[in-house]
């Protein structure tokens, strides 16, 4: 386990690697692993070199520290979560788990992530289901425009907390209400924004939960979270199972084969094989999610904060306008600009790459997401080379 370390900038920064050779504001793509994570899997990848030496409740009690932490870090219960490959998963769980009618309504948002609409989409064909797209009235969805999608008819509302391409905060808690207002259901992806907003389930009042886990819970890829409130675990309809998701699965002698019943919790949808001590994703996303509640998504919002107003300042005005709402209040833990047109956004993109200034280029805007390894002499740096 990682030493404690004090709440400074300076401290946090020695938990990662140095990145020598680039700028590195990119952890809305991707995270950097941070040390203990690394040590982790180096750990587990040596225990496997005498497997005998683990005893079975191994297997199970790794992936209930990873379900506590992230109960802490989003105030719900252990019991209500599920570990995943990734946010997809989640929304599958919730695709295939109701009961639909035909004509039921699905709502969610133009320019979404696209795993909003693969999880959706194929759905109309199979249960007879539609999905509205709903489109924004100005520049940036906000909860006026879903709350005006929803219809009698509307089922579910699934959209993410931050957007992916413009950073732009939902206020999830007036859509919840206007969800649950019309027996409504919020489906919310906080993909990229657990971990590094404040975030509690029960002021939210989201239904149901996906989360990936390589970017703010700075885990690997194939790594994510499905949170299911626990009144809803009831309604959803069975389905295959993992089989260490199995009730008494615990006594590897005495497993039940002929009438086997899931326990009664999220852990159901664990992904298969994935959920065990074995897999080295685990051992990493075991230490990662410790970490970032140890840290503390509250400390990570102020510093990006801090970082995304000083770009928003510096970038030349003549040049550049902001492609994320300035209020830092409607927007999430990163933020993006753009040039004035989409070819010349796209050559500033290959530009900065070219100088080693790593960022992302997502629907015509340069998306820039820094985390407590960046300083402002990295935003100076991102500055210098977009300015002529």
């Amino acid at each position: 386990m990682a030493t404690t370390v004090t709440s400074s900038q300076t401290d946090w920064r020695q938990e990662w690697f140095e990145i020598e050779d680039a700028t590195y504001l990119n952890l809305a793509s991707q995270s950097p692993m941070p040390k203990v994570s690394i040590r982790a899997v180096q750990a587990a990848l040596e225990a496997n070199k005498n497997p005998h030496h683990k005893p079975d409740s191994t297997f199970f009690e790794v992936p209930n520290r990873i379900r506590a932490s992230i109960a802490k870090l989003i105030r719900g219960k252990p019991e209500e979560i599920a570990l995943t490959s990734g946010a997809s998963a989640g929304v599958a769980a919730v695709a295939y788990g109701l009961t639909w009618k035909p004509g039921d309504e699905v709502v969610t948002a133009k320019g979404e992530f696209p795993l909003q609409y693969t999880g959706w989409k194929p759905m109309e064909e199979r249960e007879g289901l539609k999905l509205k797209i709903v489109s924004p009235r100005e520049r940036f969805i906000t909860a006026d425009d879903l709350i005006a999608a929803i219809t009698p008819r509307t089922r579910m509302v699934s959209v993410s907390m931050v957007r992916f391409d413009d950073g732009s905060l939902l206020d999830v808690p007036r859509v919840a209400a206007a969800c649950h207002a019309q027996g409504a259901l919020l489906l919310l992806d906080v993909s990229q924004c657990c971990g590094a907003l404040p975030m509690d389930v029960n002021q939210l009042g989201a239904d149901f939960m996906v989360c990936a886990g390589y970017k703010w819970l700075l885990g690997p890829f194939g790594t994510g979270f499905f949170w299911a409130k626990s009144e809803h675990l009831g309604m959803m309809r069975p389905g295959p199972f993992y089989w260490m998701a199995l009730m008494g699965s615990h006594n590897f002698a005495a497993l039940n084969f002929d009438d086997p019943k899931p326990a009664p919790n999220a852990k159901r949808w664990d992904s298969p094989e994935w959920a065990s001590y074995f897999n080295f994703n685990l051992a990493a996303m075991d230490v990662s999610v410790d970490f970032v509640v140890r840290m503390g998504p509250e400390l990570v919002a102020a510093h990006n904060r801090k970082l995304i107003e000083l770009m928003f300042d510096r970038l030349p005005k003549d040049r550049f306008v902001s492609a994320s709402p300035l209020d830092a209040a409607r927007r999430g833990p990163y933020g993006c600009f753009a040039a004035r047109s989409r070819e010349k956004t796209a050559e500033v993109y290959q530009h900065l790459r070219k100088e080693n200034v790593v960022v992302s280029l997502r629907e015509g805007n340069i998306r820039v997401s820094p985390h407590l390894y960046n300083t402002e002499r990295d935003i100076d740096r991102l500055i210098s080379v977009v300015t002529p």
